[in-house]
């Protein structure tokens, strides 16, 4: 008796996993392994994988290919056009629960897919969380990932988004602003260059002019003892500091072990 055949409605095998991580790190991608099984586990098709393998090989971020991104152990949805969180921004996280860890009041500023936010609220447990972009499609985004917490998402411009009530109530302010200089920008990688809105990447001449908005108008929106958080380059730190004291914040900067990326923290004095 010949052996029985596949069922016409089985469907098809995805291919194994070291033959998509050989193509993948064809294309340049330095962690091939890793991607090809998240590509792997989010593909419903082989023609799914297919689509997913040639725009990771064109350069499109993965996380925009495979519509997510983890941080710290939230699955935050990244839709196409959206800045991608960075893994190194869970120190600005850190730092924020470590300066204000009964906080009630949280804005996540420049809040791109608005990972900062969700996140502080996931540790937190609950709170009034507030998240703003300029950017139309960033809004639409972070609207999904801060649901779970009730978050509400703005657009517009820095402090013009957020509702006048919370005026010197915010306890966190957590402000992901673009610091890239301009003169820059086409240094990034290139799913960083072609695929995210430059109103996330470009800080201006020196990389700044969003964080110093962001520091002189924080002191009007921080609680007593709240604090303003950014992420900053080592080489720009002496300049952001002197915008969070002209400010009339009390500043420190930390610095993770890696080194990334410094962040800058300035307290409103009680």
């Amino acid at each position: 008796m010949p052996p029985s055949s596949p069922s016409a409605g089985a469907a098809a095998p995805l291919p194994p996993l070291v033959s998509v991580a050989a193509e993948l790190r064809a294309a340049g991608c330095v962690f091939a392994e890793d991607e090809a099984e998240l590509l792997l586990a989010a593909a419903a098709s082989p023609d799914d994988l297919r689509a997913m393998v040639e725009r990771r090989a064109a350069g499109f971020p993965l996380e925009h290919v495979v519509g997510r991104a983890e941080f710290r152990g939230l699955r935050i949805v990244v839709e196409p056009g959206v800045f991608v969180p960075r893994r190194r921004t869970e120190y600005l996280v850190e730092q924020a629960l470590a300066q204000c860890p009964g906080a009630s009041v949280v804005v996540d500023l420049c809040c791109g897919s608005g990972a900062v936010g969700a996140a502080l609220a996931d540790a937190l447990g609950p709170v009034e969380l507030h998240a703003a972009d300029i950017d139309p499609a960033a809004v639409r985004c972070a609207r999904t990932n801060v649901a779970a917490a009730g978050g509400q998402v703005t657009e517009g411009d820095l402090f013009d988004a957020l509702p006048a009530r919370l005026a010197g109530r915010v306890d966190i302010l957590a402000a992901n602003v673009p610091y890239v200089p301009t003169g820059e920008v086409g240094l990034l990688p290139v799913e960083a260059r072609d695929h995210e809105p430059l109103v996330a990447l470009d800080g201006g001449a020196d990389g700044l002019d969003v964080l110093r908005r962001v520091a002189a108008g924080a002191p009007d929106w921080l609680a007593p003892g709240g604090c303003l958080l950014v992420e900053t380059s080592e080489r720009q730190v002496p300049a952001a500091t002197r915008a969070f004291a002209r400010a009339g914040l009390t500043v420190r900067v930390a610095v993770p072990d890696e080194e990334y990326a410094h962040v800058v923290i300035g307290v409103r004095d009680r």
